[in-house]
């Protein structure tokens, strides 16, 4: 049986299951069940497709973020790749049953995955045009014929020409799920998979034009419906590809995660250099990201990534290269950062409600080097901004940067396929129940290092005789309620 996923990126279940106009998702619920899908923490792009894929969570992947350290020296960043984790992905099962599958634009996929049939990049490829971002390599000519010059992403999402951005997010999207109709009909897989990053570049756009919640809304204004208008011309492309998969077909739409509003930013290593826990040798006289800091390391307790959470790092003695935290009081100072980071105020001295978590509590395993704590401020409505120079702690409006919008928990998920023994609304779907519940569906075996459950687990597939009644049964009903019966 195929599988087919079609992603979207950030999509809000608020949206999807509010707005009546998405037809074609209304069809696939009413053929399959539907719900909200507690994503990972962090609840980002990068790590939430691969832990979505692998049923592993970011820490037993090693994947904490877009960037993480690859040692214990202070200048080891690195962008997630694919080598980045070693955890199989639902494509590497199936490829171990001989199946072939197509993955397009799910993250981290650059270099391109080397799979058991197609593989396409994703946003984090660096340049399309110049760099190999297919796997064969001569399917980019073959883009490059469908399409053109073919887009992973929107060249500058937070610019402040809207115009031009809608335009460029449409016109990316538009060649993509052309390239996705073609590789759906003209080309051989067993299962398919597909992110549209242009719902969450929108999002990032237009949030603060959409969401009546939002600080800066403002009611009428020129981008009001612009949120709306793509999620309807998602709906439709999507409808486009039911139209090109047969009936025996399991079909998933699903988000790694929601969307919800920015409010602000807090300046974390602003606050750090504050409470005398990263010394620098000097101030910088312009605002300066963290990787260009004259750091005092042999004084420097605490520094921090920024970005929609922050990921604080301590300088530990015997770990770090000038680390000064001995390692037997490693817990205890983890438990006071914990405290006094709970205790943080915004600027109109209300409680931040920082969400302060020790990885050792939230993740299965601890692959790579993990950050010693992860931090979401004001219930994920405010970001963390890890640049020094600001001169305040606290950022609000276009202070804190033109993005509109940050992360929210949960994303929601629409399953629909013929021999699945639930319908309707679903509570309590995790993202790390997706793969489980694919190759349940499919008829194959789930790996045990899965850290999800499949959602039918242990129930009785439905067969062939079963689908025929219960459309027999729809057409009867159908025909009665045509006559006023019911």
């Amino acid at each position: 049986m195929k599988i087919c996923v079609l992603g979207l990126e950030g999509a809000a279940p608020e949206v999807i299951f509010g707005d009546e106009r998405l037809v074609n998702l209304r069809r696939l619920m009413d053929l399959g069940m539907y719900g909200r899908l507690q994503s990972v923490i962090p609840p980002g792009s990068v790590p939430a497709w691969m832990c979505m894929s692998t049923s592993q969570d970011p820490g037993s992947l090693g994947i904490y973020g877009f960037r993480d350290r690859t040692g214990h020296a202070y200048n080891q960043l690195e962008f997630a790749h694919p080598a980045s984790t070693k955890a199989l992905a639902i494509w590497d099962q199936l490829a171990r049953e001989g199946k072939k599958s197509i993955v397009v634009g799910v993250p981290p996929n650059y270099p391109p995955r080397h799979i058991n049939g197609i593989s396409i990049g994703c946003f984090l490829t660096p340049n399309p045009v110049k760099d190999e971002f297919t796997y064969p390599t001569s399917l980019k000519a073959k883009l490059s014929e469908l399409v053109g010059e073919y887009p992973v992403d929107v060249k500058d999402f937070s610019i402040d020409r809207k115009d031009w951005l809608k335009e460029e997010i449409f016109s990316m999207s538009r060649k993509q799920w052309q390239v996705v109709r073609w590789l759906l009909a003209e080309q051989e897989w067993d299962y398919f998979h597909f992110v549209d990053i242009g719902l969450d570049r929108m999002h990032h756009a237009f949030w603060r034009c959409f969401d009546p919640e939002h600080a800066q809304f403002e009611p009428g204004n020129p981008y009001q419906n612009a949120i709306p208008e793509y999620y309807l011309w998602l709906d439709e492309q999507i409808g486009a590809v039911l139209e090109l998969l047969d009936t025996e077909t399991i079909v998933l739409v699903a988000s790694d995660h929601g969307v919800q509003r920015l409010d602000g930013g807090f300046a974390i290593n602003q606050w750090l250099i504050r409470e005398g826990l990263l010394v620098l040798n000097e101030y910088p006289k312009t605002l300066t990201p963290f990787e260009a800091l004259d750091v005092n390391w042999s004084q420097t307790k605490v520094w921090s990534e920024g970005g929609y959470y922050a990921r604080i790092f301590f300088n530990v003695k015997g770990r770090e290269p000038h680390g000064v935290i001995p390692p037997g009081e490693y817990e205890n100072f983890q438990n006071q950062m914990k405290a006094r980071l709970e205790g943080l105020e915004d600027d109109k001295g209300q409680p931040l409600k920082p969400l302060v978590l020790r990885p050792k509590d939230v993740y299965g395993n601890l692959r790579n080097v993990a950050p010693d704590l992860i931090v979401h401020f004001g219930g994920r409505c405010w970001r963390s901004i890890g640049t020094v120079g600001q001169g305040q702690l606290y950022l609000r409006g276009d202070d804190a940067g033109s993005d509109g919008c940050n992360d929210s928990q949960d994303g929601m998920f629409v399953l629909a396929a013929p021999n699945c023994p639930l319908g309707g609304e679903y509570e309590g779907a995790r993202l790390l129940d997706i793969a489980p519940t694919l190759l349940d569906l499919a008829g194959y075996e789930i790996p045990e290092s899965m850290q999800g459950r499949s959602l039918v687990a242990g129930m009785e597939k439905k067969g062939p005789d079963d689908r025929q009644d219960s459309e027999a049964e729809k057409l009867i009903h159908d025909r009665l309620a045509g006559l006023g019966y019911i």
